[in-house]
Parts: C-alpha cells; sequence; structure tokens
C-alpha cells in the first residue's frame, strides 16, 4: 500500500503541473494554435497546407498537455517525424516516456523543466525546417 501511496498526485498538484507545463507550450502560440484550451487540455497545430509522405494535409499537430488521473501527459509529436530525436532527450525525460510520444509527468524539477524547453525547441525548429510552421 505504501508502493501506490507515493505514485499518488493530489488533484492540486497535477493543476499547477498542468499549469506549469501548459506555459512552456504557450510560448510557441502564435503560428501554432490550440484547437483546445481548457482546463485539463491544451494543445497546439500548425495550420497550413501541406504534403507529409506524400498526403496532402491542412495542418500538423505539435504538442499538448493533458491531465490525467495520476499525472499530466506531455504528447510530443516531433517524435513521430525524427525516430531519433528519443536520442537527444536526457535519462530523466526519457524515463517518463511511455508508448511512442507521451510522457507521464508527476513533478517537474527544475531539471525536467529544461529538458522539456529543450524539447520543444528542437522540435520547433525541426518543424519550421521541414517547412511546417
Amino acid at each position: 500500500m505504501l508502493f501506490e501511496w507515493v505514485l499518488m498526485v493530489s488533484q492540486e498538484e497535477l493543476d499547477t503541473l498542468f499549469s506549469q507545463l501548459r506555459a512552456l507550450l504557450k510560448k510557441y502560440e502564435g503560428i501554432l494554435k490550440p484547437k483546445k484550451d481548457e482546463i485539463g487540455f491544451y494543445d497546439l497545430w500548425s495550420f497550413k497546407d501541406l504534403e507529409i509522405a506524400g498526403r496532402k494535409r491542412k495542418e500538423v499537430f505539435f504538442a499538448s498537455v493533458v491531465t490525467r488521473k495520476n499525472y499530466v501527459g506531455f504528447y510530443y509529436m516531433p517524435i513521430y517525424t525524427d525516430t531519433g530525436l528519443s536520442e537527444v532527450f536526457k535519462p530523466e525525460l526519457l524515463s517518463l516516456l511511455k508508448g511512442k510520444s507521451c510522457f507521464h509527468i508527476k513533478l517537474l524539477t527544475p531539471d525536467l523543466e529544461n529538458q522539456v524547453k529543450e524539447a520543444l525547441e528542437f522540435g520547433y525548429k525541426l518543424y519550421q525546417d521541414r517547412g511546417w510552421v
């Protein structure tokens, strides 16, 4: 039972964590725009006529933060465009990767916050280089 207690995160902590991560993404709002901006859910998209892998698109997803039961999910789509990206993440952030593009964050240390900032900068630059923003 003690182990379960250690993993629990209060709603207040989740709300604070969501706000901190949302603020990191919000810096990219302008060229990127949210489809959804509400309590517990914020995402950013590039709305532009594109062709990706031979398919025409009008938008491409960049990143989002979503409050879940015991964590805040940081969804980071640039990892799909360049699978080598996972090699540039530092171990602390990489240890939170669950699946292909979702990081389960329960506590935002200053070190982890810098790693998320670096990932966003890198991903945004990648999207710029590809002409997606």
